[in-house]
């Protein structure tokens, strides 16, 4: 490549000398540019979905392609976000696609020192028979004037801010119904 061919490739003297006075367009687009295209574009399919950072509910559109998250954006249709996110929902594609991801069950026994794998079942069996460990052993059905109180106070709930009051309301009915009263929630979306 010779010294003029490589001044006349140069962004700033296209710049200079071209119909791209501000920078802005054809001046600084390379060879390279030129080849790239949309993660965007190349997707199979795009879901609605909100940001599950907060409690703003920015609507996000999550592209897909070969069963994989290629790209999530602001959804420009969303009355809440109008198609921006902020850093933490620009970057929430890494919720999914990061190799540090954890997709499997570990749990680390009382006083031990390493986590162990679990599989769902056994993982879900064992937080039933704690939950029903914990009701029993707390469960009050009167006062000490023998007014009915049918609760206990060893279980309790806490909804984050990225459910839904649709999510919130089963919860609600869930832990009611098994005597729990203290039951708080940060719906806001």
């Amino acid at each position: 490549m010779g010294i003029r061919s490589w001044i006349e490739g140069w962004p700033v003297y296209r710049q200079l000398t071209g119909d791209d006075p501000t920078g802005r367009g054809a001046a600084v687009r390379s060879t390279r540019t030129g080849q790239l295209t949309a993660r965007t574009e190349t997707a199979d399919s795009m879901a609605r979905s909100v940001c599950p950072y907060c409690a703003v509910g920015c609507g996000q559109r999550v592209y897909v392609k070969d069963g994989e998250v290629t790209q999530i954006e602001g959804d420009p249709d969303s009355p809440i976000s109008r198609g921006r996110l902020c850093p933490k929902g620009a970057a929430s594609r890494s919720l999914v696609t990061s190799p540090l991801r954890q997709r499997r069950v570990l749990y680390r026994r009382p006083y031990g020192t390493d986590w162990e794998e679990l599989d769902l079942d056994t993982a879900m069996d064992m937080i039933a028979d704690r939950v029903i460990a914990a009701r029993a052993a707390t469960w009050e059905d009167t006062d000490d004037q023998g007014r009915p109180l049918h609760r206990t106070l060893g279980i309790a709930a806490l909804g984050g801010a990225t459910l839904d009051n649709e999510e919130n309301y089963l919860i609600k009915k869930l832990f009611t119904a098994l005597g729990a009263i203290q039951i708080e929630n940060q719906a806001r979306i």
